[in-house]
């Protein structure tokens, strides 16, 4: 492990320390919570769009979990504003992955991809896609 890697470590342990848009939003136009019941981690997204209905104004989550999930959510937060919908639904692993910039071991990758599924969830529930009033679960 290079110097690279132990930057992008601090990187969580910040965000982790210091989540970036922690908390909820009144006035976001849908909500999701999620959780990975084998560690405990649990995670609301809230999410405002612009006038056109498509487009994501704002993001923020709150919750609970490891630095992984934590750090993670903070940084999709970051992300987000300016994706539309479509480019919400079309991420995957590998994007959260990057964003984290470091390797996840794979007893980790639940905990990395919570946010972003309950974001997709949350997503899919305001276009009408799907009927879900449940948490979201990576287990």
């Amino acid at each position: 492990m290079g110097m690279g890697s132990d930057m992008y470590r601090q990187q969580i342990l910040d965000h982790y320390k210091n989540p970036r848009n922690y908390g909820e939003l009144d006035d976001a136009d849908f909500s999701h919570v999620g959780e990975n019941p084998s560690c405990g981690d649990t995670i609301r997204m809230d999410v405002r769009l612009e006038d056109d209905g498509d487009t994501i104004d704002y993001a923020a989550f709150s919750g609970d979990g490891c630095a992984i999930s934590q750090a993670a959510a903070s940084l999709l937060t970051e992300q987000l504003p300016g994706t539309t919908l479509s480019e919400l639904e079309a991420m995957d692993r590998d994007d959260v992955i990057d964003l984290l910039g470091v390797d996840i071991s794979p007893m980790r990758i639940k905990c990395a991809v919570l946010a972003e599924k309950v974001a997709q969830d949350g997503a899919k529930i305001h276009r009408g896609e799907i009927e879900i009033d449940e948490t979201t679960t990576e287990d």
